[in-house]
């Protein structure tokens, strides 16, 4: 199962936040020994979100949505996520129960009247209006809860909540057989005085021997330690990686590049 990421906000797009879901979404993968697949912005549009939601439900994979299950006029994710399936919404009533219990507290810590039937409590239960047959993801931070639709999992865009939610999807008994599956290793080295076009045939012939491995190379012209120079290695989760990888330094030095430092990750 391949695992994806959406992103949803113009504030994002526009430069007014920095994202930080994609770096800490790799981060709490890779503690479980996962790995993402693909990661996908997208702006404030009902069309795009639609189409994106679209995919990543027919696509199988586990997917996590982040930003725009609010209730206010620019958030559109639980809207999309109805269009995409062609489901209508409705108020799920273990979010209804929880939202009223949010609203519960937040009166009492302000020391006024719980009025559930005030106007805009009744509009904070649009939080809870989800696509029917949802299930719902527990918010620790506030208890206004996300949702899941098979595989596909939607969260706030905050932090503080995101995160939390997204672990416990991970941790669930959903997903327990996903741990460790992916885990890969990586071997480079750093190659000097060599083209990408001089080492592509060699990286196509490796991957050809090595069905699983994948080959990879990252230029730089300017980096303070090794100045112009390729990292070349290889990627996978066998045995086979580390001949792999002797295959394809045997190859460069074949070639005429110059060899530096070996990396291991």
């Amino acid at each position: 199962m391949n695992i994806g990421l959406i992103i949803i906000g113009d504030e994002i797009l526009s430069g007014k936040r920095q994202d930080k879901h994609l770096p800490k979404v790799i981060e709490l993968l890779a503690a479980r020994g996962l790995q993402l697949a693909w990661a996908r912005y997208v702006g404030d549009d009902r069309a795009r979100i639609t189409e994106a939601l679209r995919h990543a439900f027919a696509s199988g994979d586990l997917v996590f949505s982040c930003g725009g299950i609010g209730a206010t006029p620019d958030d559109h994710t639980r809207q999309c996520a109805a269009a995409a399936l062609g489901r209508p919404l409705a108020l799920h009533p273990e979010a209804k129960r929880l939202i009223q219990e949010r609203i519960r507290d937040t009166a009492a810590e302000q020391g006024l009247p719980y009025e559930p039937d005030r106007a805009d409590n009744l509009h904070r239960l649009n939080m809870g209006t989800f696509p029917e047959g949802a299930a719902i993801i527990a918010n620790p931070y506030n208890k206004i809860p996300g949702f899941s639709v098979d595989h596909v999992h939607f969260v706030p865009g905050f932090p503080v909540m995101a995160w939390p939610m997204i672990e416990s999807v991970l941790d669930s008994t959903a997903y327990a057989h996903l741990r460790g599956g992916a885990q890969q290793r990586e071997r480079s080295v750093i190659v000097y005085g060599a083209m990408e076009a001089t080492l592509t045939p060699l990286m196509e012939e490796v991957e050809a021997r090595f069905p699983g491995i994948k080959v990879f190379s990252l230029p730089s012209v300017d980096h303070p330690q090794h100045g112009r120079h390729i990292e070349l290695g290889v990627k996978g989760g066998d045995d086979r990686l580390d001949a792999a990888f002797a295959a394809l330094r045997d190859g460069v030095l074949a070639l005429g590049g110059r060899l530096g430092p070996e990396l291991v990750r």
